[in-house]
């Protein structure tokens, strides 16, 4: 699927919807399969169509500046004996870019920076 300048694609737009949904709920933070399973709840699970599709898509959100990540505490990964999780939360320009698709606006207001970054007009 082609990106029009300034928008999102529909996998895109789920995770940050399933993510505005996790923090109206007080759930500030979550990791790639959380989000996963709620797209395949909520949203059409033929978004998820091959593996990574879903860590790529989360990548993007993250250079257009509409997620923030951090890795977890990995004492807490040892202490349940799984690897480390990188934890994902929405940030103040993807509740806006959000707020503007829900108003029917095409464009994100999103400009490119010189690194190729995107980034709130």
């Amino acid at each position: 699927m082609r990106r029009k300048a300034g928008s999102l694609v529909p996998l895109e737009f789920a995770i940050c919807e399933a993510a505005s949904a996790l923090a109206q709920r007080g759930v500030e933070e979550f990791h790639g399969y959380a989000i996963a399973k709620i797209i395949k709840k909520a949203a059409d699970a033929r978004l998820l169509t091959a593996y990574g599709t879903l860590y790529r898509a989360l990548a993007r959100l993250r250079h257009m500046g509409l997620l923030e990540s951090r890795w977890e505490d990995p004492i807490i990964a040892a202490r349940e004996n799984r690897p480390g999780r990188r934890l994902y939360r929405l940030t103040a320009a993807g509740e806006a870019a959000l707020d503007r698709i829900r108003r029917g606006e095409t464009a994100l207001g999103l400009v490119e920076r010189r690194n190729d970054r995107l980034e709130p007009a």
